[in-house]
């Protein structure tokens, strides 16, 4: 089967994130299964237009935001030959494959809608638009067109956009599905924040609640892991015991995460919250806030959950900054395999079809 997959980037964009990481992982599991598969993406500074990626033809051009979209369809209409099936990867604004795709079968996968995330990313008036007007306009024309999610509570939003009918997809990791033995954790309780410095995300949130654990556990400690527009905001309120680390390599990243008693997740959504897995993998638990996406990650890994304000962030925090000896371990990544993800989305997408 011949597959064009339309993303906004590619594992190796600076920017890359979850959605990056479920793309390659069913892409290279499709590959390997002996389909040709294609990834129209956009293009950063000092990217190759063409590339491949575990057998993965990787297309680049346009912009990230927008002139991605345009670059997809054109990849698209100059192929040499048509595409059996097109899956549209939704992160807020969708490629609209379903107007231009006439040759080939089409299915969307939804990461995440943006809902709340309009007024924390865009200025008042471009957010009203937003999440009144536009959203609801793109996601109009994907109520006849089998849509997928990462997580039953993605699945949920969608149907006040008229998608009754998404079904949510295991979701995919490369981690084992038992998370191993972690080190010995940091001899002071240790949080850790990873991810991009932005409103949404709310670095902020996880730093005020820090501090009022700091003012009863005076020895606690937090990491900050990631870069984003909001880093010189976090660094003038870090002060003592936080400490800024930037971008670190993905061994360094797991060495921090490994030794911290919990992990802080503080999104106003996310599709799933891949983080949450990932420090599940390495031992370490997670603490954040109940919205969706991370409703399904952290209560897969058995972490805690609470209201998504610092102050009850606050108290679940000084739980364990007060006994840190007593941390729950996670006991599961809540994912499978990616191969598991592709065979399923795969199977999905001709039964729908076919149907």
């Amino acid at each position: 089967m011949r597959i064009l997959i339309c993303n906004w980037k590619d594992r190796a964009h600076p920017r890359a994130g979850g959605a990056e990481v479920w793309t390659h992982g069913v892409a290279a599991a499709w590959v390997a299964a002996g389909h040709e598969v294609t990834l129209a993406c956009s293009r950063a500074a000092g990217q190759t237009e063409r590339d491949e990626d575990d057998g993965v033809a990787v297309e680049r051009g346009g912009d990230a935001r927008f002139g991605v979209h345009a670059h997809a369809r054109s990849v698209y209409e100059r192929a040499p030959r048509s595409f059996d099936l097109v899956v549209d990867e939704i992160n807020t604004r969708p490629f609209g494959a379903p107007r231009w795709a006439r040759r080939s079968a089409v299915v969307a996968f939804v990461h995440q809608v943006a809902r709340e995330v309009w007024f924390r990313e865009t200025p008042w008036p471009v957010a009203l638009a937003g999440r009144y007007v536009l959203e609801p306009h793109w996601l109009r024309g994907y109520r006849t067109v089998p849509v997928f999610t990462p997580s039953v509570s993605t699945a949920a939003s969608l149907r006040s956009y008229g998608i009754a009918h998404a079904r949510a997809l295991p979701q995919g990791s490369t981690h084992p599905l038992v998370t191993r033995q972690p080190p010995v954790k940091a001899s002071r309780p240790t949080f850790v924040f990873v991810g991009r410095l932005c409103a949404m995300k709310r670095p902020l949130e996880a730093v005020a609640a820090f501090r009022r654990v700091q003012r009863a556990v005076a020895d606690a400690q937090m990491w900050i892991i990631g870069h984003g527009p909001q880093e010189d905001q976090v660094r003038r309120r870090a002060g003592g015991g936080i400490e800024l680390l930037g971008r670190l390599s993905a061994s360094e990243r797991d060495d921090r995460v490994a030794h911290s008693h919990a992990l802080i997740a503080t999104s106003v959504r996310e599709g799933w919250g891949l983080v949450v897995s990932e420090a599940a993998a390495v031992g370490t638990g997670t603490i954040g806030y109940d919205v969706p996406g991370l409703v399904d990650s952290i209560a897969a890994t058995g972490g805690v959950l609470v209201d998504p304000n610092p102050r009850a962030l606050a108290d679940a925090m000084l739980d364990v900054a007060r006994a840190p000896e007593r941390v729950c371990r996670p006991t599961s990544t809540g994912t499978v395999p990616f191969a598991e993800v592709a065979e399923r989305l795969l199977t999905e997408c001709e039964a729908t079809i076919d149907a």
